[in-house]
């Protein structure tokens, strides 16, 4: 009974106790989270400061746009990832805590955007080996081309000739065929052509080489050839090679085919259609 009696006259002491601190433990964990919140708007402004100091010193440098990208996006999360461990560390919350928070939120992401973190992979490695630039005209394994346009953490961007955005994961990129069209400063034409089989193929040639030789924008110290190259169906099917430098490949591509027409017309020679012949037994 007499321990009951001392619990009774002790409890409602703690509670006035408590009730008397509070203000001031109010006050104080207000004050922290002004601080905090000034600190964090000062840090905000700060990093977005040191961001234009590393970006003004990468162009002085001259380093590629991706590798730019990507060195200032590093920057930043880092930069933010500090800037909250410090504040985390100003309210009083122990540094071994944070850690320990970290580590096992690091393993449950990485689980959960193993995806995200190949992409990652397949970023540092396409910005270290640099199989292209921004720029560069490539074909990925899939298909897909374009001018690349940015290479990010994650994704790598093409702009189509038509002007479409394709955005691409640098993890399948990095991991599959990468066919760079413009790291050389000159490129080949290649042209098929289909003639009927009754059609003269030294004639063609000829025909065909004189509107190459007389084409502006081909370059004449490259090779020149027109070869026959498959037996088709219905046709004996040609190949026109020559060179042109990368500016002008499409644009000359695309005059060769439409002046090679024009003159297989001039010279009466045909470019047949596909066609099948029917042969009827009589019996």
């Amino acid at each position: 009974m007499e321990i009951d009696a001392l619990d009774t006259e002790l409890k409602p002491g703690v509670i006035d106790q408590f009730l008397e601190q509070l203000p001031e433990k109010a006050f104080h964990l207000g004050l922290r989270v002004v601080f905090a919140a000034l600190f964090f708007i000062i840090g905000v402004q700060l990093i977005k400061l040191f961001r234009k100091i590393v970006k003004k010193t990468l162009l002085r440098s001259r380093i590629d746009d991706g590798v730019a990208r990507f060195i200032d996006s590093l920057v930043k999360f880092g930069l933010y990832l500090l800037l909250i461990f410090t504040i985390a560390s100003q309210m009083g919350v122990d540094a071994a805590s944070i850690l320990a928070i970290l580590g096992s939120a690091g393993v449950a992401v990485g689980l959960a955007i193993q995806g995200s973190l190949s992409n990652l992979a397949g970023g540092v490695l396409l910005l270290i080996l640099k199989p292209f630039v921004t720029g560069d005209y490539i074909i990925d394994g899939q298909g897909n081309e374009g001018t690349v346009e940015a290479v990010d953490i994650f994704y790598t961007q093409l702009i189509t000739l038509e002007h479409k955005l394709i955005v691409l994961p640098n993890g399948t990129l990095a991991n599959g065929t990468i066919i760079n069209v413009t790291r050389s400063k000159d490129r080949r034409i290649d042209i098929p052509v289909g003639i009927a089989y009754e059609e003269d193929i030294r004639q063609t040639r000829e025909v065909i080489e004189a509107v190459i030789k007389n084409d502006p924008d081909v370059l004449k110290e490259k090779e020149i050839r027109v070869f026959v190259d498959t037996f088709g169906e219905s046709s004996v099917n040609l190949n026109v090679r020559c060179w042109s430098m990368q500016e002008n490949y499409w644009e000359t591509k695309w005059r060769l085919t439409e002046a090679i027409k024009y003159a297989l017309d001039d010279a009466n020679i045909r470019i047949p259609f596909p066609q099948v012949d029917v042969h009827l037994d009589k019996s």
